[in-house]
């Protein structure tokens, strides 16, 4: 057992035990908390550091520490008491600025944009994600559809232009999958004619709706389908009063063909007005040029269909401008209307 002495205000025992230990040390008469120095200085100089931690934890234990709550008067005289460390707020010299208020005062914070706002960039067909989808969409599927049924398209086409050896037969049978086709690309003919006259309206009248774009596009659509509904009827209608039925499915099958392809040979002049920006004049000049031979198709066909052996051929006149012609004036003056009521009066 080792016993040293401590410093000359009092005196007080540390025992250290064979290994090295502190032991039970006498209990220190102290008033004050003692430091680690001083208890390092009791042990002898050869005490390994374990001794060293054993010792100062002994005789050195952690009290709460109790801030001092009187005010601080370190400042000069005349002046008022200094800003305490507990207070974080900030001085009024730092709020107060030449750029207080300002979105410069804090360059993080959006402020806004100054200045005059500079035009906005105009709606294009070619910066709009859904109808760029919806066209690829019909691209491809129309691609897949002429791929599987070509050959009914190639017989169709060839046919077309040949009066019908037996006029109680079509020569012509198709399927089932067939018919879907045709009523697809029908579908994609009144999309892509209500995007040319979306097109039109977009330049000649105003770009700007009471609706959403697409919903004005969707609207022309609807109207187009349902101008080839209502043609189809009386179509249908007057074929069963006027003529033969075997006559009439004849014509209603060649009809359904002429609308297909229509859509098909409108298709790459919405395609270049879209992405390549030709003009918009080119674009309806390519449209009427397809409507009217498309039209000039349905005369002929109608006429060596029901009127070829018919001693009233100038009556091909009446039932084509009654079918055709007029229907087409009616829906261009329903879609002039309906893009009148729909724009944006200011």
């Amino acid at each position: 057992m080792n016993t040293l002495a401590s410093d000359s205000i009092h005196t007080e025992e540390i025992i250290l035990n064979e290994d090295g230990q502190v032991g039970g040390a006498a209990t220190p008469r102290q008033h004050h908390q003692l430091t680690p120095a001083q208890v390092l200085s009791w042990l002898p100089k050869n005490a390994t550091p374990e001794q060293q931690d054993s010792a100062i934890q002994a005789n050195i234990k952690p009290s709460e520490i109790t801030w001092s709550q009187q005010p601080d008067t370190l400042h000069l005289p005349g002046h008022t008491a200094g800003r305490s460390w507990r207070d974080v707020s900030m001085p009024e010299f730092q709020g107060d600025s030449f750029l207080h208020g300002q979105p410069y005062f804090n360059p993080e914070l959006f402020g806004g944009r100054q200045g005059v706002a500079g035009d906005p960039v105009p709606y294009s067909i070619a910066r709009d994600n859904v109808i760029t989808g919806l066209l690829l969409f019909c691209f491809i599927i129309a691609a897949i559809a002429f791929a599987k049924s070509k050959r009914f398209v190639y017989k169709q086409a060839r046919h077309f232009f040949r009066p019908p050896h037996d006029e109680r037969t079509s020569g012509i049978t198709e399927t089932s999958g067939e018919v879907r086709v045709q009523f697809f690309f029908v579908l994609q003919s009144c999309l892509l004619f209500a995007l040319v006259y979306f097109f039109h309206v977009q330049i000649r009248v105003t770009d700007t709706f009471i609706i959403d774009q697409y919903q004005v596009i969707g609207v022309f659509a609807l109207i187009n389908l349902a101008y080839v509904l209502l043609k189809s009827a009386a179509y249908w209608i007057t074929g069963w009063v006027f003529f033969d039925r075997r006559l009439n499915d004849i014509w209603m099958k060649s009809y359904l063909f002429l609308l297909a392809m229509e859509g098909v040979c409108i298709f790459p002049a919405v395609m270049l007005q879209a992405y390549f920006e030709v003009p918009v004049e080119t674009t309806l000049v390519c449209t009427g040029a397809v409507i009217a031979l498309f039209k000039m198709l349905a005369l002929y066909k109608s006429y060596i269909i029901f009127f070829r052996h018919s001693g009233h051929s100038l009556q091909i006149f009446l039932y084509f401008c009654t079918l055709e012609l007029l229907p087409l004036m009616m829906l261009l003056g329903v879609l002039d209307i309906i893009g009148n009521c729909l724009k944006v009066n200011f």
